[in-house]
């Protein structure tokens, strides 16, 4: 009788294959930012391919609500599910953003500093991927899971100072010469800061987690 119960109880979905398939997901559209930031002919594909990412990414998001919803087990807190894939999707969709206002200003060129913080987005959204698969055993994982989110958190602090020097840069160029120039170059560079700020996000969550299961 136990049996049968058990097995009409509803079984836990593949959490950590969502989380998996959206960290991948990430670490591909970080990769496509930082190769759109390198300008060229290939800027347009690659802004193109952000846009497809950022849709899977949400139909991966929205699986993952559902199975919390249907699910009778889950691997944690379903609190943390759902703030852990949220904040996931925050990245790729603030990643979207920065493209629609590449398109919609017509940007072809980008500044060094945007440049390096591309290369900054994708060492977090590749430390974000190996974290994912660490949660499943998250006792035996939790000194690696503690290391990989402050780094995060070290690669953010140095996207904030790429910000602020950007930024100085920018004006000293276009401040008082173009001011649309300028305008333009500081959203640019205030959206990226924003992705970075996003996987710092994702850390937080992780490292939530982390403490919560240990």
């Amino acid at each position: 009788m136990l049996g049968l119960f058990r097995r009409l109880l509803p079984r836990e979905d593949k959490f950590f294959d969502y989380f998996r398939a959206h960290s991948n997901v990430l670490v591909q559209g970080a990769e496509a930012l930082e190769r759109m930031l390198a300008g060229g002919p290939g800027m347009q594909a690659e802004c193109q391919r952000i846009i497809a990412l950022e849709n899977e990414a949400d139909l991966i998001t929205a699986r993952v609500m559902l199975a919390v919803r249907r699910s009778f087990i889950t691997p944690f807190d379903r609190g943390d599910i759902k703030d852990l894939i949220q904040s996931m999707d925050d990245a790729i969709d603030m990643m979207h953003k920065t493209v629609k206002t590449v398109l919609l200003f017509e940007q072809t060129s980008f500044e060094p500093r945007m440049q390096e913080m591309g290369g900054m987005i994708v060492q977090a959204a590749k430390l974000t991927a190996e974290s994912i698969p660490l949660l499943e055993k998250v006792t035996a994982n939790a000194q690696r899971l503690n290391a990989i989110t402050e780094s995060v958190m070290r690669i953010e602090g140095r996207a904030d100072e790429f910000y602020d020097l950007g930024l100085k840069e920018l004006f000293r160029a276009h401040g008082s010469a173009n001011a649309m120039s300028f305008l333009i170059g500081r959203e640019l560079y205030s959206q990226l800061e924003k992705v970075m700020d996003r996987f710092e996000d994702v850390a937080n969550e992780v490292s939530g987690i982390v403490i919560e299961n240990v």
